[in-house]
Formats: structure tokens, C-alpha cells, sequence
């Protein structure tokens, strides 16, 4: 395990995105824990005000990650300064994006629907890092062969062409796939090719005299939200506690 280890995370500079992720995660887990505490009015954690205002935590998470990541940009990969600046980033990371909707909406919407977008953001953020720290590179240019990447046409028509899955998969209403699809171009290709969803650029301007696609598009759309945003939403809840009681409010996140 240790050689496996050293050879795959640590001689290829790959423990500070490592130790960025770990702490990215750990921090966002532990964040949530404490103000779903201090929402149910238990334990000895209260909110930081001065002056009366209220100092959301997105505000020390920018100043961490400014930090970590001008300290990483300068220690380079290897090292226990690059070490350090990686914890010290994922850190900041994790604070700022648990308050994602915040900084979306300008708004206090923590608790509210809105809030779930942090949760949202926080998890594909963690998915996009791990194929990065698993070996994926973007547009898949990890796929290629030696020559293939020396065969500078091939390098550019691969890119192109991947890069052109994922923004039509974007188009069509799928964010998800298509930041996935960076990654894993199969993802985007299948995204590429199946239906756009309703409201999307794509379905605003294609389907627009083509009544059957737009059926199509509503009866999928709905059949795969019916099947997945019930889980999404659990797992949210599950994370992030919007359906947590707090006393004397009810049940409603405020």
C-alpha cells in the first residue's frame, strides 16, 4: 500500500490536490454539522456577529483560499509547503462554496430551497476532483496514445471534438453531464446525442416546429426527474439538514 502510494499520488505531485480534497470535503462535512447545531440551538457554537452583523463563514473561506492558493501557485507540487497551502486551500474552498447559494443569490437563502444548490455545487465540485486525482484529464486527452499526442492534428481535432460534445451537452440543459463530460468524454457524447431538456437553449431554438421532439423532451425530462430528484433530494437533506425541525418554527427551513 505504501508503494502504491508513493507511486501514484506522491511522485506524480499528486498529494496536494490530495490533501486538498480530503480537507475540501472534511471541512464542508464539519461546517454543516455545526450550523445545523447552532440552527437547533444545541452545543456551545453560536454565530459570529461584530457590531451586529452577522459574519457568514463564506467571508474567513475567501480569504483561505486566496491563501492556500497563491502560497500553492508558489511552492509548486512537491514539499511540505505545498502540502500545507493544499490544506489551507481546501479549506477555504469548503467554506466558501457550503455558502455557494449565498454568494449566488446575494441573499441569506443557507436554509432555504435555494440553499440546495450548495450542496449541489459542493458534491460535483468533489466528483470533478477525484477524476482529476484519479488520472482523468480534460477533454480526454488521457486516452491518447504517445503518437497520437505527438500527431499535432489528431491532438486538435480530439480536443475540438471533445470539447464540442460538452458544449452541446451544455446546451441542451445538462450541466452536470457536461462538466462531467470534460472528464469522461463518452459522458458528454451521450449527452450530445440524446434529447435536449425542456427550456434549454437547444430545445428553445430546434424544437421550436418540431412538436414531437418537444413531447419527447417533456415526457423524458419528467420521467427522469420523477426517478432522480427524490433521491437527490434525500441525499441533500441528508447532508445538508433542510428538513431538520428547528424549535418553534415548524418544520420549514428558513
Amino acid at each position: 500500500m505504501g508503494h502504491w502510494f508513493s507511486r501514484n499520488i506522491v511522485e506524480p505531485g499528486k498529494l496536494p490536490m490530495l490533501l486538498a480534497l480530503a480537507s475540501f470535503v472534511l471541512t464542508f462535512l464539519v461546517t454543516r454539522t455545526v450550523t445545523r447545531l447552532i440552527r437547533a440551538g444545541k452545543g456551545p457554537f453560536r454565530n459570529v456577529s461584530s457590531g451586529g452583523l452577522h459574519i457568514h463563514h463564506v467571508v474567513p473561506g475567501v480569504v483561505l483560499t486566496v491563501l492556500g492558493g497563491f502560497g500553492a501557485v508558489a511552492s509548486g507540487r512537491h514539499g511540505a509547503g505545498a502540502a500545507a497551502f493544499a490544506v489551507v486551500f481546501g479549506v477555504g474552498a469548503g467554506l466558501v462554496l457550503d455558502e455557494f447559494a449565498l454568494i449566488l443569490h446575494l441573499d441569506d437563502v443557507y436554509w432555504s430551497e435555494e440553499g440546495r444548490q450548495s450542496v449541489e455545487v459542493v458534491v460535483l465540485t468533489a466528483a470533478l476532483m477525484l477524476l482529476a486525482l484519479s488520472g482523468f484529464s480534460p477533454l480526454g486527452v488521457d486516452d491518447m496514445t504517445s503518437g497520437e499526442r505527438a500527431d499535432r492534428t489528431t491532438f486538435i481535432l480530439t480536443l475540438l471534438l471533445n470539447f464540442l460534445f460538452a458544449l452541446v451537452t451544455l446546451v441542451k440543459g445538462k450541466l452536470r453531464m457536461a462538466l462531467i463530460g470534460v472528464f469522461v468524454p463518452f459522458v458528454a457524447l451521450v449527452g450530445a446525442v440524446r434529447l435536449a431538456r425542456p427550456g434549454s437553449w437547444w430545445a428553445r431554438r430546434l424544437y421550436r416546429r418540431r412538436p414531437r421532439a418537444r413531447a419527447r423532451s417533456r415526457l423524458r425530462a419528467y420521467r427522469h426527474d420523477k426517478r432522480w430528484t427524490r433521491l437527490r433530494r434525500r441525499f441533500q437533506d441528508l447532508i445538508g439538514g433542510f428538513q431538520e425541525r428547528v424549535p418553534g418554527r415548524g418544520s420549514t427551513p428558513s
